[in-house]
């Protein structure tokens, strides 16, 4: 795609610090990262996001982050990882090219991804049906 930032970085038109590249997919430190060792992995062929990425870039995608994930894991001693991709505006896409962050998480980061929502029984069965329904 002509203006999508992470094409012209695939290109090789703008610099990154590249940590694994493979025929489909690429995986760099990302530019403002939120923890040390923050990485985006990205297939080289453009989709703008889930709804839009092919099955089988999808599956290579899948396969760089384990690998990713290990190697930050092992080389940066990270005591967990967490691995966030969000779809549309709404849910804070900024670049409209699928990309998985690939966050290393340290003892003592304190940093909350998951603020927590207690659901009552009736919030579960109307959202079920509502999945479910016709």
């Amino acid at each position: 795609m002509k203006n999508c930032l992470f094409c012209k970085i695939i290109k090789g038109e703008i610099s990154s610090y590249k940590i694994y590249e493979d025929e489909k997919t690429v995986a760099f430190l990302d530019v403002n990262p939120i923890s040390r060792g923050h990485t985006l992995v990205i297939p080289k062929k453009h989709a703008k996001n889930l709804f839009d990425i092919s099955k089988e870039d999808l599956i290579a995608v899948s396969v760089t982050i384990k690998k990713v994930a290990q190697i930050l894991k092992d080389k940066l001693g990270a005591d967990g990882i967490n691995v966030l991709q969000a779809n549309e505006e709404i849910a804070g896409q900024s670049v409209f090219h699928i990309h998985f962050h690939i966050t290393p998480r340290y003892k003592n980061d304190k940093i909350h991804l998951f603020p927590q929502k207690k659901y009552l029984k009736k919030d579960f069965e109307e959202i079920l049906n509502e999945i479910k329904g016709p």
